[in-house]
């Protein structure tokens, strides 16, 4: 998968994404590989990104919007 992280400052791409974990209002979440169309609203936390190769990172999200789509997240944050 494709992880775009998006704020007013910054620009982050990220390829080879297994799954990511999401600080959802009400919630985390994970999204997997193939996973069906959806757009969440996010609450401050932390997103938790595991790459093909099983490295683990972390990255600030300071409330915003997720889209899924044929294997592409785009995350709309605020200024981490």
């Amino acid at each position: 998968m494709k992880v775009e992280i998006i704020s007013p400052s910054t620009q982050e791409v990220i390829e080879g994404v297994v799954s990511i974990q999401l600080p959802g209002t009400d919630g985390l979440f994970a999204i997997l590989n193939n996973h069906a169309p959806l757009i969440a609203a996010l609450s401050k936390g932390k997103a938790k990104i595991i790459n093909k190769n099983n490295q683990t990172t972390f990255h600030t999200i300071n409330g915003g919007i997720v889209e899924v789509l044929k294997n592409k997240i785009i995350i709309l944050t605020e200024n981490n």
